[in-house]
């Protein structure tokens, strides 16, 4: 078999149907500062370390235009500082909240394993936000071999390589040619290019997608097959090797 092993990312690819958690905290921190954020300028930058995600919605064009017509300044790194902690505390507020397993993920890391791959995985969140996702995974029956986040490599999170290359250190993975990266956002597929890794983009509850699993369960199946469209070419664009349905799909990949 080519590959050794998996990196998975977390919300929105094995929990959070949807990525919403990070969503909403997102949503009302820049509401409490009187700046009014679409759900595309906040799941652009999903999966990239929460403090790097505010720091990028200020510098869209128009979240940067609504700050200085309020302030009558530019926003400074203090300004990102005070909205990051506003939306850390949201995320845990709601953290446990937003933790379910998604659909096929137990059954699939079953047969993952049972073909001798190990198990990584990188985040977006913090080590303490971790440290709830990674209880609650564990209680549904879901603990990969390894976790890390950013504040592990010196807040260098995605789309720098460093959590990529820290897994292959701890799993004893051999090389670059024998790892698969796992995720719902480009960060998540950026991540793994920059690591020279092949990665792969999940469709269904992905961040990409932005829907709740009701949301998309309800969708005709001409709408289904619109968004499903954007969200294979925005990962075409990032540059994955591999587009599936769901987490299930991995297991043709490997054969």
């Amino acid at each position: 078999m080519k590959y050794e092993g998996i990196i998975f990312d977390w919300a929105g690819t094995t929990v959070d149907y949807g990525c919403m958690a990070p969503v909403r905290a997102f949503d009302e921190a820049f509401k409490s500062f009187g700046i009014e954020p679409t759900m595309e300028e906040i799941r652009k930058p999903m999966g990239m370390l929460k403090i790097d995600h505010v720091r990028t919605m200020l510098q869209m064009e128009r979240i940067n235009n609504l700050w200085k017509e309020k302030y009558n300044r530019d926003w400074t790194e203090d300004d990102v500082q005070k909205i990051y902690e506003i939306s850390e505390r949201k995320i845990f507020e709601v953290l446990d909240k937003y933790t379910d397993i998604k659909p096929h993920v137990l059954e699939t890391i079953i047969e993952i394993r049972n073909k001798g791959l190990k198990i990584g995985s990188t985040t977006g969140y913090t080590s303490d936000m971790m440290k709830i996702v990674t209880d609650r995974a564990k209680q549904q029956g879901y603990t990969p071999d390894f976790w890390i986040s950013p504040d592990m490599v010196n807040s260098k999170g995605r789309p720098y390589p460093y959590m990529i290359f820290r897994n292959m250190e701890a799993l004893e993975l051999t090389s670059v040619d024998k790892v698969l990266k796992v995720g719902d956002t480009i960060a998540d597929i950026k991540e793994g290019v920059n690591a020279g890794i092949d990665t792969v983009g999940i469709i269904e509850g992905s961040s990409l997608m932005g829907l709740s699993q009701e949301e998309y369960e309800a969708l005709s199946e001409d709408k289904k097959n619109e968004m499903d469209l954007k969200v294979v070419s925005a990962y075409q664009d990032a540059g994955a090797k591999y587009i599936i349905r769901d987490i299930s799909g991995l297991l043709d990949i490997l054969k």
